[in-house]
């Protein structure tokens, strides 16, 4: 849970690289997380792929929607911008919610990550030393 209540959560702006694609997304993310795995890693280029989910109807895609490529199906894909190639979300959880990659975010969230998922598969040059949970893979329910 973030700091604002859903009913008057701030809209935050998010956009790809050179700015084709344009998204509005409620900052009421449910949860953050750092994604190590594999395909993380390729889609973003990076050693682990910050997201924020949320539920789907939450985020809004306010230009450039016809410049998204979407990788998957229907419930479950990629969304990047056909142009720059940006990771702008994930559609998730049989399509009920979005991954928002926290650095495609012009605006500052209140959420921050919790926790690191799949650090069992991390990228042998990096270490992790922010002292936050890890999980080999997905978070653990208690």
């Amino acid at each position: 849970m973030t700091g604002s209540t859903e009913a008057n959560a701030r809209i935050l702006v998010g956009e790809c690289y050179c700015r084709a694609v344009r998204y509005e997304v409620a900052d009421a993310f449910r949860y953050a997380l750092n994604c190590h795995c594999p395909d993380c890693r390729r889609t973003t280029g990076s050693a682990f792929k910050p997201f924020a989910g949320i539920e789907r109807e939450k985020l809004r895609v306010v230009a450039g929607a016809d410049d998204l490529l979407i990788y998957g199906g229907e419930t479950n894909h990629n969304a990047h911008c056909r142009h720059c190639g940006s990771l702008l979300y994930s559609l998730v959880r049989d399509g009920v919610f979005v991954h928002v990659t926290m650095g495609t975010l012009v605006d500052a969230p209140t959420i921050r990550p919790t926790a690191h998922i799949f650090a069992g598969s991390k990228a042998p040059w990096h270490e992790i030393t922010d002292g936050l949970p890890q999980y080999q893979g997905h978070v653990t329910k208690t």
